[in-house]
């Protein structure tokens, strides 16, 4: 009985490698005939990649330093906090345009299309 079942996951393990390799040709045809885009290493790289968790802090200290001024209670700690965001509030629209293409970029979103097409919902919408 084990050498039966042995023998049946190694065959299963045969047949997954066959069928693996098989989608790899038929995926290596569609891009030869650009019918689709190369994401085999793009999506193996981004598994082990902590970008994306490093942009999610970035984005999330602006909130994490305005509760900060909220529950500490103090005037002086509030007063930097609206100094620092009027700084925020004017930086260059092309360090701005360049933030969002990086973030969205990261998270497999084509930012020039959201700036093209005046975001996702309105195209969803044509």
């Amino acid at each position: 009985m084990a050498l039966k079942t042995g023998a049946h996951l190694y065959s299963n393990r045969q047949r997954t490698k066959e069928a693996m390799s098989d989608a790899r040709l038929m995926h290596a045809r569609k891009m030869a005939n650009g019918e689709s885009e190369y994401q085999g290493k793009l999506l193996e790289h981004q598994r082990a990649d902590y970008k994306d968790e490093f942009v999610l802090i970035i984005l999330s200290a602006p909130i994490i330093v305005l509760a900060y001024g909220v529950f500490s209670d103090s005037p002086e700690v509030l007063d930097k906090i609206d100094v620092f965001f009027e700084h925020f509030k004017n930086l260059p629209m092309w360090f701005t345009t360049l933030w969002i293409t990086v973030v969205a970029a990261i998270f497999g979103i084509k930012g020039t299309q959201v700036f093209r097409n005046g975001g996702t919902k309105d195209k969803e919408k044509k």
